[in-house]
């Protein structure tokens, strides 16, 4: 019996089968765990140790840096947010205007960054799941974060739009250029701690 007439016929949970490219059985893990069990003893201990060691690689690589760059940006948003709030919000504006204010300032840091907006990179990964930042790499997020906090300055500035993306341009390319620089090893020492 295959395992798609099999997981039909009992109606199982936990386990699916694809067929074709990329197709394969592919079980909720304590299910991969009991199948390494039925064939020996020592093959589930093996595959529950390397399970262990997979999952604590991938918490301690991504947690640190993760947890460090959502922090900064809660705060950094915040204090984007206000600015925008008490300087470009006058207080005629409605609910929707008010959003879209909100997104023109998010696509301006977009553009300043990756030189795109959020739509338009949509339209270009219609098969990518969520946003631009959603696929940015650390050191494009931590750049983001200042940008945001420069922002709230320049909004405060009283600049224009067209002069602040050209700022936040700047600001993005040279602080990309001096995190590439010191280069990955002082992130490293950092995920270490």
């Amino acid at each position: 019996m295959s395992p798609t007439k099999w997981i039909t016929a009992v109606n199982a949970k936990g386990i699916i089968s694809k067929s074709g490219r990329y197709g394969g059985t592919f079980a909720h893990s304590d299910i991969a765990l009991e199948f390494a069990s039925w064939i020996s003893a020592e093959f589930k201990l093996y595959i529950i140790k390397d399970y262990k060691r997979l999952k604590t690689d991938e918490s301690s690589r991504f947690s640190l840096g993760w947890n460090l760059n959502r922090e900064i940006s809660k705060l950094n948003y915040r204090i984007h947010t206000d600015a925008i709030k008490e300087n470009l919000l006058p207080p005629e504006l409605t609910a929707y205007q008010i959003s879209m204010t909100y997104a023109s300032e998010a696509d301006l840091l977009n553009v300043a960054l990756f030189g795109i907006t959020a739509k338009q990179w949509r339209e270009e990964n219609t098969k990518m799941k969520g946003n631009i930042r959603d696929y940015a790499t650390l050191n494009q997020l931590l750049v983001l974060a200042n940008m945001e906090s420069y922002n709230a300055i320049l909004i405060e500035q009283d600049k224009s739009q067209a002069e602040r993306v050209q700022l936040l341009h700047q600001l993005a390319r040279s602080q990309l250029k001096a995190i590439e620089e010191i280069g990955t090893s002082e992130i490293k020492k950092l995920e270490k701690k």
